[in-house]
């Protein structure tokens, strides 16, 4: 049944999702689909855990190896978000933005994305990126990217072609010089003025 509501989602927009077409394309009648989802936000729900579990498994696959330079481990991981966001417009959508009135997720839904943010922070962590702000900006700069390239060149590669500049400009701003050693990092930003 996701991937049937995924496919109007795709199709349609994700606004435009309805339990009866998604009830005839799986091959039942709409009232019967309410045995399986309460409501609308209940596919909605069940689609925004999904999308997130799957970045987990994409998430976690590429972080298992990730180059030791903290440049590069940067990129990769930005890499692999970018690729996977740009990927899916409407999954990208359910994910990150609030296009939909009155859908939030419940705490359950919710936990994979908080799961996904653990993982991006204690994969900056251990190359030597500490703090809340500095993950933010991380996460805010990656995400912009992404915007940019599904509103204005979907398909294309404009805004894919800046993420390894986008890293080198973050970096930079740590000021971070990066020997692969994420202690040596750390105790370098400590004395920073």
């Amino acid at each position: 049944m996701l991937a049937a509501a995924w496919a109007v989602a795709r199709e349609q927009g994700l606004a435009q999702l309805t339990l009866r077409e998604v009830a005839e394309r799986v091959g039942m009648r709409a009232p019967s689909l309410y045995s399986h989802f309460a409501s609308k936000n209940a596919i909605y729900d069940a689609m925004y855990a999904q999308a997130w579990t799957e970045l987990l498994e994409v998430g976690a696959d590429s972080y298992e190896n990730l180059p030791s330079e903290l440049r590069e481990a940067l990129r990769m991981m930005a890499h692999t978000y970018f690729d996977f966001a740009v990927s899916d417009l409407a999954r990208n959508q359910l994910m990150n933005q609030r296009t939909l009135p009155g859908f939030e997720p419940t705490p359950e839904s919710y936990a994979p994305a908080v799961s996904a943010l653990r993982m991006l922070s204690d994969t900056l962590e251990q190359h030597g990126v500490r703090g809340q702000e500095d993950v933010d900006l991380y996460v805010a700069l990656i995400g912009g990217l992404v915007d940019s390239q599904l509103a204005n060149d979907p398909g294309g590669d404009r805004w894919e072609r800046l993420v390894d500049r986008a890293v080198d400009m973050y970096v930079d701003n740590l000021g971070i010089e990066d020997t692969g050693d994420a202690d040596a990092i750390t105790d370098r930003r400590r004395e920073a003025p």
